[in-house]
């Protein structure tokens, strides 16, 4: 559901849960390429620096079942595992064609992630 996101109270339920919540959003709109092997993560890293578009070099690498392009969509803080959603939160927003990604690319338990994102709110 996209409905609703500035409701009053959350603020105070995130602060007492944990103490250094960063203010940057709780929700980002990302788009990630996903390769099991370090490997071919970093083959499409260098397709990414040569300037190709993310969502291109997505398409051709990710191994993620995501949208074509790589689209997660907007993704709720929470709904990621650890470290990607870290990676994610930390990101300026960036589009396709000029992305600013993950550099190292992001382990988890499911292979290594690529990681952008086209908004936060």
């Amino acid at each position: 559901g996209g409905k609703g996101g500035k409701g009053g109270g959350g603020a105070e339920a995130a602060e007492s849960s944990g103490g250094k919540t960063k203010k940057g959003g709780t929700a980002v709109k990302v788009r990630h390429i996903l390769c099991e092997k370090h490997s071919k993560a970093m083959e499409a890293m260098g397709k990414l620096r040569e300037g190709q578009r993310f969502s291109e070099v997505a398409s051709a690498y990710s191994e993620d079942k995501a949208r074509q392009g790589g689209d997660l969509g907007w993704m709720t803080r929470g709904s990621m595992v650890g470290p990607f959603q870290e990676a994610a939160f930390k990101l300026d927003p960036s589009s396709v064609d000029r992305p600013s990604y993950t550099d190292p690319p992001v382990k988890t338990q499911f292979g290594y992630h690529i990681i952008m994102i086209e908004g936060k709110r």
